[in-house]
Order: C-alpha cells, then sequence, then structure tokens
C-alpha cells in the first residue's frame, strides 16, 4: 500500500558480474539504471513522507562511478538527505593519532578482498545513500551514538548532558570472519549490524515497518526482528529466501 513504509534498508545488485543464481549482474549500465529507476519509482510510492530509504551501493575499482551514477538516478525521486562512508577495513598509524591513551600501536582491523593490481588500491570501503522525499527527517543520531574521547566535552554544551556524541557519517562495520563458502551462501550481502544502525539513526520509536526489496538472505530482515520491527521483504531467488526463512526462524 502507498506511504505505509517507514524504513527501507536495501543493496541492490550492483553490476560488477557477481554470479548470482538468477540474476544476470552484467547488464548494459543505461538498462541498469533504467531498472533501478523503476525501483525508485516504486519505493517512492510505498515509503512514508517522512520515512528514510537506505541504498547501499559498492562498484569495482576499475569502474568506481557505479554508486554515483546509480545515487544519480534516484534523485528523481527524493533528497539525499546523507551521504554515509561504509568502512570495512581500515588501517590506523600509532603516529596518526598523537596521545590519545587507548590507542598504544599501530592498529589494522576489518576485511577486504585483496586486489591484485598495480593500478588499483584494495576496495575496504563502499557508500550508503540516506534518501528522504524532502531532506527534513529528524534522525535519532545519539541511538548509533559513541563516546567522547575527551570527557571534558561533557557539559562544555547544552547538547552534551550524557557521554555520547554524533557518530558522524563514517561507519566501520567489519565482516565476521569466514573460513569457507558455506558460511556466506550469498555471493554479495552486508553485515546484519549495517541495517541495524540504519533503522536506529532513523528512529526506533517511529518505525512500525521495514522493507528490504533485495532482501537476499535477510540481513535486513534479522536486524528487523532483533529492533522489534515489523519487516517485509522480496526477492526473486527462492533459494535466498529459504536461507532468509531459516535464519529468521533462529531468532
Amino acid at each position: 500500500m502507498d506511504k505505509t513504509i517507514d524504513v527501507i534498508v536495501t543493496s541492490p545488485p550492483y553490476n560488477i558480474g557477481i554470479k548470482y543464481n538468477r540474476y544476470k549482474d552484467d547488464l548494459p549500465r543505461l538498462e541498469y539504471l533504467k531498472f533501478l529507476s523503476s525501483v525508485g519509482a516504486e519505493i517512492k510510492r510505498v515509503l512514508s513522507d517522512d520515512g528514510s530509504f537506505f541504498i547501499n551501493i559498492g562498484s569495482k575499482p576499475s569502474d568506481p562511478w557505479i554508486p554515483f551514477d546509480a545515487a544519480n538516478v534516484f534523485r528523481k525521486y527524493f533528497t539525499l538527505q546523507n551521504l554515509i562512508v561504509w568502512v570495512k577495513s581500515i588501517a590506523i598509524p600509532k603516529t596518526d593519532v598523537g596521545s590519545y591513551p587507548s590507542i598504544i600501536s599501530d592498529i589494522a582491523v576489518g576485511h577486504f578482498k585483496p586486489i591484485v593490481s598495480d593500478r588499483f588500491l584494495n576496495d575496504c570501503s563502499e557508500f550508503i545513500f540516506h534518501f528522504t522525499k524532502k531532506g527534513n527527517v529528524k534522525l535519532d543520531k545519539l541511538a548509533i551514538g559513541v563516546p567522547y574521547q575527551d570527557k571534558t566535552n561533557i557539559g562544555r554544551w547544552n547538547r552534551a548532558t550524557r557521554d555520547l556524541r554524533d557518530r558522524g557519517n563514517t561507519w566501520f562495520i567489519p565482516y565476521e570472519t569466514i573460513w569457507d563458502k558455506e558460511q556466506r551462501p550469498h555471493p554479495s550481502t552486508f553485515p546484519t549490524k549495517l541495517p541495524e544502525m540504519c533503522i536506529k539513526l532513523h528512529g526506533i520509536s517511529k518505525c512500525r515497518v521495514v522493507m528490504d526489496p533485495f532482501v537476499g538472505i535477510g540481513s535486513t530482515a534479522l536486524a528487523s526482528l532483533r529492533l522489534g520491527v515489523s519487516f517485509i521483504g522480496f526477492d526473486i531467488d527462492k533459494s535466498y529466501l529459504e536461507i532468509c526463512k531459516e535464519r529468521v526462524r533462529g531468532i
């Protein structure tokens, strides 16, 4: 029904040649963008006027324009309220962070797929585009907040009443370590924590129904149900849906 979905968190095929069971992931660019446009039109129809639409789109090193081309398609239907960088792996030299007491040496955390190339860097991040209908949706930023490093900030400003601040638009969410393909039966899925953070950011108190039109094996479904929110999802691959249902039953 129209305007009945409060939050949409999804990740469509990136059109980079991933081997799905049924979907052909190497369409001509214009055909792919036309497909996304048709999805965007339907999402606008079902999304509530104060709803949030979070879409994760990645790329491949030889074609970094994909997420930007895709986001530009949705510009026809939505306002881009926030651009979030999903950091999957990061290296932080101790010399760059100064005297932070909790960082005592160089840090390298997270997972990435190594790229064997003398032209391209390892791909350690992706984008999450946060679209809304008018760009004025109020968010529960502290629901995914982080503690202050400098505790003297607490009480310095009227808003800083507790040890929690806005996380910002860089989210470090690593994949869980896997040892074989059976642990990840879908070739391209995001960690459950990603949709969980999106839903919390929108605000659980005003979230009745979450939807994922590319549900896959159910990361958004699991996040929604664990947060006590109703969920609707779709996929063209019945095998992925069966896995999704099994994961949901395990909650």
